[in-house]
């Protein structure tokens, strides 16, 4: 939940005050650990499939929750895939999902998820789970990591109805979970992600999913894991506090999955998380498998990989490590600090109608831009780390459904958010670490889709400049001007150049710690170079725009926002103009503090930019 009532004084970071009907609307969401989710009722038809349930069919698999795959899918057969196991053995990839062996169950999942060809992470990871061996790998974001454990782990599990976690009687005292698969993940954000996608996964079979978090009431949790829990998802410090509590036991677990491993040990979980595995009760007999997954491989992931893998753990990579994908269109404009507010109106004017994800770098920074964008009528959420639970989910479920299209959030949403059909993500404050960029500007282009990231840089940073200019070199992207000075001490410094076989520019390494090494020389020597931005850059329009004493009168419209496609992707990169305030919402957000729309309303800025679209604007270049 986000946004500020004006009627109304802020009471302190963080705290929103609610109309009594909005609050009725809030009454009616559901916790993410309450979402529905198919229950065995041990009846099945004589192919051993159980009975459809067309509601929750259409609310897993509806359009809503469908993943476009875009024109640039194909090229995923041109990423190089590297798989290297301590023992020589060859791993044979499936091309398709027919060839994997699957239970009748999951394969009828995956026609409803209209997952058509494997990617190349799903192509590797499916036969090495299936063949018992434990794996670290390394992929891209938006490369299809979640479904390339989930497919593999619980086919194995479906039809070995003796696994099941047992079921309680009504009446009876509530039983003890003793889940079959755990799935670690860093953030509330991603695991509630992974938890809907075992919602779909394990949809017609005896596997009940459950999903456990910090933040949100434990009582629902507790309730949900007592009538039986099969595939657990869970935030290191509660599934700690829940163990302490006897809540859970982990002895009967045949999978353990750590997902986005490398932010789990930069948040700081790395103690936690040694606890689980090392010291709780979860068995190491040999027969259980342990699955990684992560974007990067530092030192620190290395060593636990060895502490947690078996010693013949397969290492699969896919793309370059801690790369990114040419899908995405990157864009890198100098702004000064005092004209980002006017670029990014500007900005936002003059593309068509889209979900956009704006990351900023403080929880304050979040809270103004925000306020200050919904005063110039767009329709926007925000989300970080000083939020309450209820107000992240309900953020992201009116970021999901369109009501509120453009989301400014800080870092909590950077890593592992798998949000569909975004189609622009802006950096406002560019990030101080590389790895960081990656993974924000990873929030679009997702399974083969085109996408953009902007960036406002200036001055202030200097310090990632080195590796920005690399990362674009390496993606055949546009260098700006103001940092081509760049480019000649890439060229010297081992730059592969466009046309290398590695389509990242570099090769896959077990690690990779002498080219940060280097890198980091690089910058540490060129930081001081500063910029001459030329004069064409963040001359945003005048905004006029006079302070609200209320926004009783005031709202806005629902925006129909589009499905990731060639077509589209050409128009936001090149400045398609629509004051697209124009539109008709279909309802209000009951999440959002701000009034209900009103259909013929324009904001000042919408009105100072009603003028003829001119095709030769290109705002990015």
């Amino acid at each position: 939940m986000s946004g500020f009532n004006n009627k109304e004084k802020r009471a302190g970071a963080g705290k929103w005050v609610q109309r009594p009907d909005q609050q009725a609307d809030l009454e009616k969401r559901q916790w993410a650990a309450l979402r529905r989710r198919y229950e065995w009722k041990d009846s099945y038809d004589e192919n051993g499939v159980a009975p459809r349930d067309e509601d929750l069919e259409n609310e897993l698999f509806g359009e809503e929750n469908h993943v476009h795959t875009g024109i640039n899918f194909a090229k995923y057969e041109e990423i190089k895939v590297s798989v290297k196991s301590a023992e020589g053995e060859q791993i044979k990839p499936i091309t398709s999902f027919d060839e994997a062996d699957l239970h009748k169950v999951m394969k009828e999942n995956i026609e409803l998820a209209k997952y058509k060809v494997p990617t190349p992470v799903q192509k590797y990871s499916i036969p090495i789970i299936t063949s018992k061996h434990d794996l670290m790998a390394c992929a891209q974001t938006g490369s299809g990591k979640t479904a390339a454990f989930l497919i593999p782990v619980l086919s194995q599990l479906f039809g070995r109805k003796n696994l099941a976690a047992p079921r309680p009687q009504p009446g009876v005292r509530k039983m003890k979970a003793e889940p079959l698969v755990l799935i670690l993940a860093p953030s509330r954000e991603l695991a509630t992600q992974i938890f809907d996608e075992c919602r779909k996964f394990t949809y017609r079979s005896m596997m009940r999913p459950c999903v456990v978090y910090g933040g949100a009431d434990p009582a629902p949790q507790r309730d949900q894991l007592a009538r039986g829990c099969d595939v657990l998802t869970a935030t290191p410090g509660r599934l700690r506090d829940f163990l302490d509590r006897g809540l859970i036991s982990l002895r009967r677990v045949k999978f353990l999955v750590l997902d986005e491993a490398d932010r789990m040990l930069e948040m700081g979980f790395e103690d936690e998380v040694r606890s689980i595995v090392q010291k709780s009760d979860l068995i190491d007999d040999g027969t259980r498998q342990t699955l990684m997954f992560s974007a990067t491989f530092p030192r620190r992931i290395q060593d636990l990989a060895r502490d947690f893998l078996a010693k013949g753990y397969i290492f699969l990579t896919v793309g370059r490590v801690g790369g990114t994908t040419s899908d995405i269109t990157q864009k890198i404009l100098y702004v000064e600090e005092e004209k980002k507010r006017n670029q990014l109106v500007e900005m936002l004017l003059k593309q068509p109608p889209s979900r956009t994800l704006i990351f900023v770098k403080s929880k304050r920074g979040a809270d103004s831009l925000d306020e200050y964008l919904y005063k110039q009528g767009f329709p926007t959420t925000s989300i970080h780390g000083d939020r309450t639970q209820r107000e992240r989910e309900d953020a992201l479920i009116s970021f999901k459904n369109g009501r509120a299209p453009i989301l400014i959030a800080t870092s909590v949403a950077a890593r592992g958010l798998d949000i569909k059909n975004v189609m622009h993500v802006i950096n406002y404050d560019l990030c101080d670490q590389i790895d960081e960029y990656v993974h924000r500007i990873g929030r679009t282009a997702r399974v083969g889709n085109k996408g953009l990231a902007t960036s406002f840089y200036n001055e202030n940073n200097a310090d990632i400049a080195c590796e920005l200019v690399r990362i674009l070199m390496e993606c055949n992207q546009e260098v700006p001007d103001f940092l081509q000075s760049y480019m000649g001490d890439m060229i010297n410094d081992d730059y592969t150049g466009a046309g290398a076989s590695n389509v990242y520019g570099r090769s896959n390494t077990w690690d990779d710690s002498n080219n940060n090494h280097r890198n980091n020389q690089n910058r540490d020597a060129l930081s001081p170079r500063r910029f001459q931005p030329p004069n064409s850059y963040a001359q945003g329009p005048p905004i006029n725009s006079p302070q609200f004493t209320s926004q009783s009168e005031r709202g806005f419209p629902v925006v129909n926002l589009p499905k990731a496609n060639n077509q589209y992707h050409s128009e936001i990169s090149h400045g398609y103009s629509s004051p697209h305030m124009n539109q008709n919402f279909n309802s209000d957000d009951g999440s959002r503090n701000r009034p209900l729309p009103g259909n013929n309303w324009e904001s000042p800025v919408q009105q100072e930019a009603q003028k003829p679209w001119d095709p030769t604007a290109v705002p990015w270049k």
